[in-house]
Formats: structure tokens, sequence, C-alpha cells
């Protein structure tokens, strides 16, 4: 975060599905069988990106049905939570910011459509043994009532759309307190108001390790990425990527503070 004001130029930010620098960390084969070769993702111990030994614990079938565990504890919803707070924190950043279709509206990459629908052509130039972007360009749900959720005229979309998404349409957030579209509208007019982009970052110290905290301008920004809730800071709570409550940021959550 510091490099730019160092170089003199302006950073560009964004999130998440970008086809761009640093993604390859992001595309390491999922591990589903902790004791299988490349941990169930292909025939061999080979993947096509090295898999760390670390992830046997959390392989999928070392998860299901065990209490407490990741996998068990909603991932869908911790990672919607996760992708909130991360946003939150971005959007208070000096610089640049891209958001990328959907997330406004929460929607998370669909892993299990039918190899029927699929049109990416990684799809084809590998045999079927890369699924490529598909998941992440199935159309926007615009009116959780309207057929294809308003995308067009019939109920057919060129990629299906999942039933869960009808709570998900622009339609169900607008006006919705807490709603993630609601987070983002709210993020974006404060950002343009407080002139976020054109300010500069100066760090809090003594926050933990699992704590990034910094001030722009007159904001006050602290992300807990750990999964205990610490102590709120005094302030005016401007913007909260999740419910705050007893005086405390929980886990997975950003808060903008202004004194």
């Amino acid at each position: 975060i510091d490099l730019p004001d160092s170089a003199r130029e302006d950073p560009t930010w964004f999130r998440t599905n970008g086809e761009r620098y640093g993604r390859d960390g992001c595309r390491v084969p999922l591990p589903w069988e902790a004791d299988a070769p490349s941990y169930g993702f292909g025939p061999s111990a080979l993947s096509w990106l090295p898999q760390p030994d670390s992830w046997a614990g959390l392989a999928r079938d070392a998860q299901v049905g065990v209490a407490g565990s990741t996998l068990e504890l909603n991932p869908q919803a911790r990672g919607l939570r996760r992708a909130r707070a991360a946003s939150t924190l971005m959007l208070a950043l000096p610089g640049s910011s891209y958001l990328y279709q959907g997330e406004e509206l929460g929607l998370h990459e669909i892993v299990d459509l039918p190899d029927s629908a699929r049109e990416d052509p990684t799809w084809f130039r590998t045999n079927g043994e890369r699924y490529g972007r598909d998941g992440c360009r199935v159309p926007l749900p615009w009116e959780a009532d309207a057929p294809s959720y308003g995308f067009g005229p019939s109920a057919l979309s060129w990629l299906p759309q999942p039933d869960s998404w009808a709570g998900l349409a622009r339609d169900a957030q607008v006006g919705v307190a807490g709603s993630t579209l609601e987070l983002y509208t709210l993020a974006l007019r404060l950002r343009r108001e407080l002139q976020l982009g054109l300010g500069s970052v100066r760090w809090l110290a003594g926050q933990g390790d699992e704590i990034v905290a910094f001030i722009n301008g007159a904001v006050t920004v602290l992300a807990n990425t750990s999964d205990a809730s610490v102590p709120l800071p005094a302030g005016e709570v401007l913007l909260a990527s999740g419910p705050l409550t007893g005086g405390l940021l929980p886990g997975d959550t950003t808060v903008w503070l202004r004194a």
C-alpha cells in the first residue's frame, strides 16, 4: 500500500475476479481428498499449480461433518462476510478502485454449472479439464420475480442462474438495511464525499497482527481479519461491513470511524 506514494503514482485497487496480476495464488486447485494425489484434483500428484502440504487438513473430506470446521460453518456466508470486509477496506484506500460486476450484490461464483451449459473456450480447449470463467459470467439478477431475473424477456439466459439468486436481485436489496447493495452504495457515496481517493494512508500502530488500521483524511479504518471480536475505538461509525454490537468489532469485519 505504501509503494504508490513512494513512486508518486496513483494506485489502482481491485478485489475479486480480475484477470490481472496476482491471481495465480487464487487458482491453486482445491483440495478434495486429504490422502489422494493432488488432494483428489487429478489422477497424479501433479497439479497445474503446486498445492501446499498444509492443505491436507483443509480438504473437503477432512472437514465434512466436523463440528466447528470452516466447511460446516456455512462457507458461503463466511465468504460473503469476508468479501464485504475486504471491499470496505479497499474502498477506503487512496487511488482508483475497481469493482467487478455482481460483487455489489454479493453474488458468488457458480461452480456447479452443468457441463452442457458451459460456454468458456477454456472448457472446450482443454476437453473439459478446466472450467474456465463461466461461473463468474452468469447474468446478473435485476428483478427477483421476473423471468431470468429481469436479464431478458424469457426464462432463458445464456448461462443458467441459480434459484438462490432471487434474494440477491437488485430490487430485493434496494433500500434494505444491511444488504450488500446498500453497503456498496453508502461506501461509494462516502468515498466521494470524503475524497478518500485523493487522500493518503497513515498507519496506526499497536493494533495487533490481525488488525489492519490506518487513517485516510478524517476517517479511521479498522479491518479485523481474525475470528475474535476486538474493542471498537471511540468515534462516529460512518460505515461497517457487518453488524456491530456491544462496542466490539467482530472478526471478518471492517469499520470506518470519524473522531
